[in-house]
Parts: structure tokens; sequence; C-alpha cells
């Protein structure tokens, strides 16, 4: 059943995604000047002026609750707050700079640990994935589910070609179908959406990368974890995760077989 209070909630994470939507295709396909905050790490303008919106919307109306932004200084407030925002305004900044069509605003509301409310929306392609606790994952108001895919052989990926193809492995990987995108939370959302049926993230991603997405696949049926089966805990002194993988229930258990190996060598 619906929780009403997560239900106006969403409602106005929804319209803040839609606001900072906006923003960023101001800025989308245009020259703009691009900045680094650390190797790899690019940000823009449009980072910045998405996060103020974001802020100053979901801010005014929950004062209350922390906050946790990819381009917010984090205070360490957020650790005694019972709910906390976990915001990246753009996930995908090197796709957005290049004009690739593949970033995401990502929204999640987390409460003990947990994340109880997703938001993940890409604006160049008007996509918006949303899920809460208990009430399902949804795309553009339509259910999505995971895919029921068994067997990684023939399989539709979100991933690096390159490190599943690596000759490192004692045992290869079958035969997939392999693709990328820039953003985690993008690649989330359409594991949700039955789209593909995994993704692996091979580096570590911060709490704001993959908490809205970590909710939408569960709710779409699908399991999310470290390479060992660990759950995720959000909201710690130190918000990063390791690693991850997405996938549907049935194909989890034989991503960790395969990932084992990692551990054993």
């Amino acid at each position: 059943m619906l929780d009403h209070n997560l239900e106006n909630i969403l409602a106005d994470a929804i319209a803040a995604a839609k606001a900072a939507g906006e923003i960023t295709l101001c800025y989308f396909g245009k020259p703009m000047d691009v900045r680094h905050k650390s190797p790899n790490n690019p940000v823009t303008d449009a980072d910045l002026h998405a996060d103020n919106i974001l802020r100053e919307t979901l801010k005014s109306k929950y004062p209350d609750y922390g906050w946790l932004s990819e381009e917010t200084p984090d205070d360490g407030s957020r650790l005694r707050c019972h709910r906390t925002w976990m915001i990246d305004p753009i996930d995908g900044t090197r796709a957005f700079t290049k004009g690739i069509p593949h970033f995401t605003i990502s929204i999640a509301l987390v409460e003990n640990g947990k994340a109880i409310l997703g938001v993940v929306f890409n604006p160049a392609t008007n996509e918006m994935f949303y899920a809460t606790r208990g009430d399902g994952a949804y795309k553009n108001h339509s259910q999505i589910k995971v895919s029921a895919r068994q067997a990684l052989s023939g399989a539709r990926i979100l991933g690096d070609k390159h490190w599943f193809c690596a000759k490192s492995w004692r045992t290869p990987w079958p035969e997939m179908h392999i693709e990328s995108r820039n953003s985690i939370a993008y690649r989330l959302a359409l594991v949700a959406s039955g789209e593909f049926d995994m993704t692996i993230g091979t580096r570590q991603s911060n709490d704001w990368d993959i908490a809205a997405g970590a909710i939408i696949v569960s709710e779409a049926g699908g399991t999310i974890s470290d390479y060992v089966g660990n759950e995720f805990v959000f909201n710690q002194a130190k918000p990063v995760q390791t690693n991850l993988i997405a996938s549907g229930p049935h194909l989890h258990d034989e991503i960790i077989t395969q990932l084992a190996q990692i551990s054993a060598d």
C-alpha cells in the first residue's frame, strides 16, 4: 500500500527533477566550460545551477531532512537526521559535456540506511524512473519489472566491455551483448525497466550515485548488492560503496559466482 506521506514527497521530488532537467537542457549540446574537481571528475555550471534548484526546492519544503549532494560540501549534519536527501544534479557529466544523452538527475530519500524513495530523470530523452518503498517501480507512469533472464550467456549488459573481456579471467565471461552508459543511475534504471539484464559497477560509487537507482531496481523486483551479495547501507559517515551488481534475481547468484574469481586471485 502506498504511503501517502511518501506519495506527496515523491510528487515534490519529481517536480524538482523536472525543474533541474529544464536547467540542464539550457546547457546541453552547447559549448561549456568544464572544470575538474579531481581527475575524471568534471563539473560544469549546469551541475551547480541544477544543484541550486534542487536544494532550494527540496530543502525549503523539507528543512528537517539531511542533505548530501555531489556539488554541496558535506558538513555531516545529515548523520543526525531521520531522513536525508541524496542528490546528484547531473550523473554522467562526461556524457553531458559531450552532447551524449546518457545523463540523469538522481534524487533519493534515505531513512535508517535504506532508500525509501528514488527518482532518476533523463531530461534529454524524457525518461522518468521512480519508486517508493512498497509501491513498485515506474517509468513515465507505467510499472516496470526487471528481466527474468536466468543465464549470463546472451545477456544484455551495461558495463565496461574491456573489463569483461580481460584475459585475466580464469573462467571467461560467456558471449554477452555489452553496452556502456556514463551515468550509473541511468544504468540502474535501465536494468530496473528490463531493457538490460544487468549492470556491474567496477569502481567505487558514492551514495548520491546509486541510492535512487537502488530502490528503483529493488521495487522492480531486482537485486542490487556488492560483489559478495551484501546489501548497501546508505548515509554513513563515509558515503561510499566499493562496487555493485544489479540484475534480476535469477541472474544475481550466477554473477556472484563468476565474480568470486576476483577474491580467489
